[in-house]
Order: structure tokens, then sequence, then C-alpha cells
């Protein structure tokens, strides 16, 4: 046997540079390249490996640990998890950084592989650096903190581990049902040891995207209980946009008549004004999808996980509609106590199609009435405008709805959210990628952002992760390439928790649009303390006086804080100054934009005829808790139970 003698390091990164991938007949490298940040857990070993052996991989240098991560999740997403980056980090906090991020890639599916820096095997020099000690276990380390967010977990303390543990990680990364965040933790004596590897090991090895099949006997059952429906909506879920089904998905509803709602990871795979889009569903949803699936009787999930937000806390659909499941997952299949189609949606919709053909639903003019009354309170929405008078009130009118006005003389600004939003909707180009995560942004997103054209809306809403939307920007940067905008939609909030890979953006010279919507506030958390009857607390970003928190609203010029770091940064505070603004950034190429755009608290969207199950408190002396836990309890009532 034919061996090659090479630290476990370079024998990884070797093997990266060897992993393709086979989607439908067309093979492309899977592993774009690697982000790092060096340090003493692994600049020695795997910097060393990079330095020698990585000649296709494109390596970065990263700001943050969970920053570069998530520039690696949003990548994949925009990639529709034909291509992945790798990420390491040094051993302890670096490592513990990552965490997040795995968080977000498995809540989402989505795959990244993760390669933190590890304690010594040998246990030698312990305690080492950054090294947490559990008496219990010395074998414990920060790194066991990543089983709980991760598909697949290993650490390699010996060198010939690899083999196996590299084609274990390799499969669930390529694996539609099973994928998400993989990590192969590295201790740092293990990572410069070395070991005569089979040269086969290093062979171009080709995953097969597999395309799972329906079953005939699924099909049947399926459509069965369609054709005994009459008035059946379709939710358009993430997964179908990853088994690229946008084309059979838009042929099966406009054969079958069937309208179509689409969840946040499942939108922009039909653009927004199709005849029978309804647009977002659920908690973050719009009325014309609310409004029909109260009346549905049966749901057909494709790609869907059915999480609260999507079913409304399973109370959006009475217990007497029924559901048909098509997943990849049999997991996600069963739920709702569905007829399962375990199958990939670009086989499954055809084949369910033409077992449908003669068929129609019993609608008459309730979609295009909903659709209707939809587009007029988009415009409603996208006319909004401030009056400092004393009729004037925000869309979000609850206890703390003052705020809104003393903002505007704090802050000198008079913009509202939703105005804003639809502003730049209109005004981006329809291949522009807009991206967000947090906030009461992805609400607003949901209910109005009108995508013209596929995979242009990147939202992270699994793991809804602040701090995603701009690194997330990287990262689709890099998967769409220099002819494309893409524009981050981030709270100021958001922007506190996490912008370093602003630095790395503007280090590679990658245009990238960051849309920061500045209300000196967790604007949607606080409409939730305050609509749940609590009082204000540590959610507006106000000076300290006497009472506390509650003095003037702090006014921060990030428009400053991207100049700062060699970035292009605009100011705006009227309509007139962001549509200048606009146009100046589209001769910007190379370095990222940051538009500082102060809107009113309380102007986002409110909900439309839709529930969320939060913790409300069952005794308080606060009347206004009491009246919550009575709607909580009625509402409780009439959802599915499970």
């Amino acid at each position: 046997m034919e061996t090659i003698r090479l630290t476990m390091a370079q024998a990884l990164v070797r093997f990266l540079e060897n992993q393709y991938i086979d989607v439908d007949g067309q093979i492309t490298r899977f592993v774009r390249g690697m982000f790092i940040i060096p340090g003493h857990g692994n600049v020695v070993g795997l910097g060393q490996a990079l330095t020698q052996e990585a000649h296709e991989l494109e390596i970065y240098q990263g700001k943050n640990e969970q920053g570069m991560a998530q520039a690696a999740v949003a990548f994949a997403k925009q990639m529709k998890r034909k291509q992945i980056f790798a990420v390491t980090s040094s051993v302890g906090p670096g490592a513990a950084n990552m965490v997040t991020a795995c968080g977000t890639a498995t809540a989402n599916n989505i795959p990244v592989l993760v390669l933190p820096g590890d304690t010594y095997a040998c246990r030698q020099p312990d305690p080492v650096l950054q090294q947490v000690e559990q008496i219990n276990n010395l074998s414990t380390t920060t790194n066991d903190a990543f089983k709980a967010v991760c598909r697949y977990w290993d650490r390699i303390v010996r060198p010939e581990q690899l083999m196996s543990a590299a084609i274990s990680a390799f499969r669930t990364l390529t694996d539609p049902a099973n994928t998400g965040a993989v990590c192969l933790a590295m201790p740092q004596d293990v990572e410069g040891e070395a070991y005569d590897y089979p040269a086969s090991f290093f062979k171009k090895r080709v995953w097969r995207l597999e395309r799972r099949p329906a079953t005939e006997a699924a099909l049947k059952e399926a459509a069965e209980a369609i054709r005994a429906s009459k008035k059946p909506m379709l939710i358009c879920g993430g997964g179908v946009r990853y088994a690229e089904a946008h084309a059979e998905l838009r042929h099966f509803v406009e054969a079958t008549g069937i309208p179509f709602a689409d969840t946040q990871a499942g939108k922009s795979t039909i653009e927004w004004d199709h005849p029978l889009a309804l647009g977002g569903v659920g908690v973050t949803g719009g009325a014309a999808a609310n409004e029909i699936a109260k009346e549905a009787d049966l749901v057909i999930g494709v790609g869907t996980r059915y999480t609260d937000f999507t079913t409304s806390s399973k109370w959006l659909w009475s217990d007497t509609c029924k559901f048909v499941n098509i997943n990849v997952s049999e997991f996600q299949c069963l739920k709702m106590e569905a007829v399962p189609v375990v199958a990939d949606a670009k086989d499954a919709l055809p084949r369910l199609e033409k077992l449908l053909e003669g068929w129609k639903p019993a609608y008459t003019s309730e979609v295009k009435d909903a659709q209707a009354r939809w587009k007029e309170e988009l415009a409603h929405l996208d006319a909004m405008v401030f009056a400092d008078s004393p009729d004037w009130a925000p869309i979000i009118n609850d206890a703390n709805a003052d705020s809104a006005k003393r903002f505007a003389k704090d802050v000198k600004a008079g913009l509202c959210q939703t105005t804003v939003l639809g502003a730049l909707n209109a005004w981006m180009a329809d291949t522009d990628v807009a991206i967000g995560a947090a906030g009461s942004l992805p609400g607003d997103m949901q209910r109005m952002w009108r995508p013209r054209a596929q995979d242009t809306y990147n939202m992270e809403y699994g793991y809804s992760t602040m701090g995603y939307e701009i690194a997330g920007a990287l990262g689709v940067k890099l998967a769409i390439g220099p002819d494309r905008e893409v524009y981050a939609f981030c709270g100021d909030g958001s922007f506190h928790m996490l912008h370093g890979e602003l630095v790395t953006a503007m280090q590679e010279r990658k245009k990238i649009n960051i849309c920061l919507f500045d209300n000196a506030s967790f604007g949607c958390i606080n409409n939730l303390q305050v609509g749940h009857g609590n009082k204000t607390l540590c959610t507006e970003l106000r000076y300290r006086n006497e009472e506390g928190l509650f003095g003037d609203f702090m006014d921060i010029d990030y428009a400053k804080v991207a100049e700062g770091y060699g970035c292009k940064g605009y100011t705006v505070r009227t309509m007139e100054e962001l549509k200048a603004a606009f146009a100046d950034a589209k001769t910007i190429k190379d370095r990222p934009v940051l538009f500082d755009i102060k809107v009113l608290p309380k102007t986002m969207t409110d909900g439309y005829g839709s529930w969320w199950r939060v913790g409300d408190t069952e005794v308080s002396q606060r009347q206004e808790n009491l009246d919550a836990y009575a709607d909580h309890l009625a509402h409780v009532k009439d959802a599915r139970k499970y």
C-alpha cells in the first residue's frame, strides 16, 4: 500500500482540498476555503499545514470567531448547501465563540465545518493556557460544548483517527436530511503528530447529493388526502430552495391551483406577486396567508420544519385541518400528524402533481381578495409618515408608544421603519440579495419584502442570531461574486453584538451594504415586553438618569464608526438623504458602505391574525400581566396540542 507521511493537520488540509460534490451530474469543489483566527491552539499545527498544503483553498483572516463562522453559514446557505467554508480557531474562548454559529447552522440545517484547537491529548503540560479543568473528568474541554449544537462531533486524539472522523464529517455535511454544523476538535499536540496515511485517503472524492425518491404508497396517500380537501394551502420552506425545486413548485401550484405561503427560509423561491402567492405565514406573516390559513382544511408542507413562528405556536390551523408533509427528513415529515412523504421535493412534486390531474380546490375569489387587501396594506406601510402632532400614533401603539416622539426629539429624526424598508426594496436591483436575522426587521421583511428574483432573500430565522447580518453579508458576497450587491438589514442591537467582519470585508475589498436601522432599542423585545404587561426594562438605549435608564435616547454616529474602519458611511435622517446615499453608494465598488438610518421606535409592522406563545406570568402585582396571562390561556385552549 502506498503511504504518505504527514502530520494530522497536513493530512486534514490535503483531504479538504480533494472533496467534491455531485449535484445532478454537475461536479464542483465542495470546500471553498477556510476562515482562520490563529492562536496557540492552531497556528503552529494547522497554520503550518495550511501554508504547505492549501493550494486551492481560499484562506480568509477572521476578526471574531463567531463572526467568521456566521459568514461561513451565510455562504453555505446562499450556495444552497452545495459548497462550504471550514472555520478554525484556537482553544478556550476562541473555540467557545464558535458555539453560537454552530447553533445557527444546525438549527437551519446548513453545513459548516468547525475545527477548534483543543487541549493536549497527552496532558503533560496541563493545565494549559485557556484550559477549563473539570475535576470530575479530565477529558472534558471547552469543545465538549459543541456537542449540543452540532450534527456530528469528534475529537482527534490520535492522527490515524482523522480518516474515519473525516469520512463521517463529510457524510454529515453532504446529507440533505441531517446536515448542520460538524465539529472536529484538534488537540494541539496531535495536530503536529505524523502518521503514514494511505495515499487513497487523499484521492479525489466525490460526494453525491442523493435525491431521495418518494414511494408510490406515500404519494398515493398524499394525493388521496389532497383530493379529499376543499381549501388546501401549501407552505414553501427552505427545503424547496435547497432542493432547487423552484420550477417544480411553480408548476405544481399552477397546475393544481393551490395557493402557497412561504417561511423565512422559503421566501424568494418564487417572485412575490405570483397569482397564487400569499406571502409570509404565521407570527411574522401577513394577513393574506394567515386569513387563508384559518380557513384551510389541509396544509401541504414542503421542506419546512414547522417552527412556532410558522404555525403561530400551532394555533393558526384548526384541529380538523389535515397535513401532508414532503421532506427529506423523516423527523420533519412526521410533524403535525401529517401524511409523510419522505422525499426530495424535486422528485416528489411532479409525481404528486400527476396523481392530482383533473382535481381543483374549491376556492372562488378568496385568494384574490386576500391578495388585494394585502397589497393595499403594503401600500399603506410604504407610505407611513411621522407627524409631530398630538393625534399621530405609531403602528405599535402600546403603553410605551410615546418613545417614538421622544426619539424624534432626542435624535432629530422622523423616519418610519416600514417606509424605509419599502423604499430600499423598490430601489434594489432584482438580483440583489437581502440578508437579515434578528429583531423587528425579520417580521417586517417576511411581510413586506417583495422578491422579484429567485434566491435573493437570505434570512436566518431558525436561530434568530443577532450579529449574523454583517458577517453573513460577507459570506453572501463571497457566494454571489462582484457583479451583484448584497444588503444586510440589521438593527442597532445586532450591530453592537457583532460587526467585526466589517473589517474583514474592508480588508478583502468586498463591497457589502449595511442598512443599519437605528431606533436606539431592542425594538421588537420592547414591544413584546410592554405588550405583555411589563414595564420597559433594559430594552432601550437611553442615558441613565435618577430613575434609571430612562434619560435621553443615545444618538450614536454609526456612520463614523464605519468610516473609522475605512468604509463609506452615510447618516440618514430623511428620505431625501436616504435616496441620495443609496444612489451614491452604487458608485462604490471596492469597500463596504454603511447607511446609518435613524428610524422611529414603534414604527415596525404589527401582527396580522397571529399569536405567539411566550412565558406569560401567572402571578403578578400588575393587572396588565394578569390580563396577558388570561389571553395566553385562551389561545392555548384553541391551539393544537402537538
